[in-house]
């Protein structure tokens, strides 16, 4: 049992830290952001909340100039007035902001939250628990080679949660009308209008490659195509 009290104390800190950052998250989005009240957007958000079945969509402005969509852990969707100003200024078009709300609706229906608060306090416990191993055998490089390996499943996790949310965002896009034409068009101005370079390598990357999304997009919908034949 005490060999495991440093894994379970750090489960329990990793716990800890996640419900701190879901609380901080909440005043910061709560004190920064207002209702999205845009009638060519609601025309369009409407179409997808009809295929849901829902009333309406309700969508925040978080107000910072990043250019970004999120999903926040209590389960609202929110888009930052940058990109809201994209949209103004004609840089993206209505359904190209609907296929990142369709997005964002896909992380919150799929339970990633909730999933990356056990991730994260998983992810924990394996960097401890490899730290203690391998610094019995490498001295001064285990814990290095322990936080490697925990950054590459925690973004290979993220990208996983990445592909499932545009999943769902395709098949909704593709139920309201609006199809998956925009999603993929946005995701290819994306890398010009965040300011992004090479970033990352793939394995470190967070969110997956440009043209890996659009093929997964492509292949969901040969597959959809060849069910309904």
């Amino acid at each position: 049992m005490l060999k495991l009290l440093p894994i379970l104390l750090a489960i329990a800190y990793a716990l800890l830290m996640y419900r701190f950052s879901m609380w901080r998250t909440k005043q910061e989005l709560d004190s920064r952001s207002s209702p999205l009240s845009d009638p060519e957007l609601k025309g369009i958000t409407d179409r997808m909340a009809a295929a849901l079945g829902l009333e309406r969509i309700k969508v925040h402005i978080y107000d910072v100039d990043p250019v970004n969509g999120l999903a926040a852990p209590d389960g609202r969707i929110f888009l930052t007035r940058g990109f809201y100003e994209k949209f103004k200024s004609g840089a993206v078009t209505g359904e190209e902001i609907a296929s990142v709300i369709a997005h964002e609706l896909g992380h919150v229906a799929l339970g990633h939250a909730k999933r990356r608060m056990i991730d994260f306090s998983g992810q924990n416990a394996i960097r401890v628990a490899l730290s203690a191993v391998l610094g019995r055998f490498i001295p001064g490089l285990g814990i290095w080679i322990a936080n490697m390996l925990t950054s590459l499943l925690a973004a290979r996790l993220s990208r996983q949660d990445e592909y499932e949310a545009d999943a769902y965002a395709s098949a909704l896009l593709v139920k309201a009308g609006i199809g998956t034409g925009p999603q993929k068009s946005l995701f290819r101005k994306l890398p010009k209008l965040t300011g992004a370079g090479g970033g990352a390598p793939v394995w470190l990357a967070s969110h997956p490659a440009t043209d890996d999304r659009i093929a997964a997009i492509e292949a969901n919908e040969a597959r959809w195509r060849a069910a309904m034949n």
